[in-house]
């Protein structure tokens, strides 16, 4: 009887294991639904829109973008998501820094997610108000140091690129500015032109239509090298502030347990859209970059994940900067 009743245990497990060989071995059989943790109209929800139209041609199946504002809010509707590749994230760098400014998290970083391949890489530009009495980014740098909370800083949000690179800004200055807070860019770059702000860091993308007007000051791009679109801009490094060196990336992401079959389906059809001249051409518009072939694969993504809350943790930690 014993090896009769172990058969039919057996023959459910079977089923099922056969089951989830056929439906990886489908993937995807119908559309596929890309988070984009930020609001409409951003810049997480441009890129998400950009790559999806992208992927959909080589996933043979419509991608479709649903935006949803704030940095832990997408990543935690992902986490309620089933493991099939049918729901899938794009967030920002905030959300490896969201592990340590949020004290409770309802989910974990990295655990709750499988890493599938950086999507873009874009520049921090370091930019005051028309009129802001400096010669060059030393000048910043000294004026912040001699006049600390005198000076405001703008951010878009604790969780923003923009916060993460005041904080390095007040670290490589020794001293802190006022913060003040805004619910985006948009309104930040419009108190910063109006000269009611003195400083903000974010990223190129949003920037460089003003700094090419001259409706602001740009003082230092954190990129390793100077950015094509502003050429007469150096790098911190090259100013002299290399701590002050990082970029706005965005990653793709499935659920943790998504089968490894599927995880690889969707990097290779990221991959195959990060090679689109299409997609290169908008990326170039936004002044964002491709990532390197390596830091598009699942293996550098997972590591990347992890070095980066490291990274973020000391310095959130020193100035003391947690959203609860």
């Amino acid at each position: 009887m014993r090896p009769r009743r172990r058969q039919l245990l057996a023959a459910p497990m079977l089923l099922a294991a056969a089951g989830a060989s056929a439906q990886e071995a489908d993937y995807p059989s119908r559309p596929v639904t890309i988070i984009a943790a930020g609001a409409a109209g951003g810049p997480t929800d441009t890129i998400t829109r950009i790559v999806a139209d992208s992927m959909g041609r080589h996933m043979g199946q419509p991608v479709v973008v649903e935006s949803i504002g704030g940095t832990i809010v997408g990543p935690q509707r992902l986490t309620q998501a089933r493991p099939d590749g049918y729901t899938l994230l794009i967030n920002n760098i905030g959300m490896t820094a969201s592990a340590t400014l949020h004290r409770k998290l309802p989910y974990e970083v990295p655990g709750s997610f499988a890493p599938l391949g950086l999507v873009s890489d874009a520049a921090m530009t370091i930019v005051t108000r028309p009129g802001f009495p400096a010669a060059d980014l030393k000048g910043v740098m000294a004026a912040l140091g001699q006049r600390g909370e005198a000076l405001n800083m703008a951010t878009a949000g604790l969780s923003s690129a923009a916060n993460l690179c005041a904080l390095l800004v007040q670290q490589a200055a020794g001293a802190r500015a006022t913060i003040v807070v805004f619910r985006g860019t948009a309104p930040a770059i419009a108190e910063l032109m109006a000269g009611r702000i003195d400083l903000l860091c974010d990223q190129a993308t949003n920037t460089i239509p003003y700094i090419r007007d001259g409706r602001v000051q740009a003082w230092g791009v954190s990129s390793p090298a100077r950015l094509p679109g502003l050429a007469a801009v150096p790098t911190t490094t090259e100013a002299g502030f290399g701590g002050v060196a990082m970029s706005t990336w965005h990653g793709l992401y499935a659920p943790a347990g998504t089968p490894e079959p599927i995880q690889e389906r969707i990097n290779a059809a990221l991959r195959a859209a990060l090679r689109e001249e299409k997609l290169r051409q908008r990326y170039a518009e936004l002044l964002t970059d491709i990532p390197s072939e390596e830091r598009q694969s699942i293996a550098f993504h997972r590591r990347f994940v992890a070095e980066e809350v490291a990274r973020w943790r000391p310095v959130i930690q020193a100035a003391g900067a947690y959203a609860d």
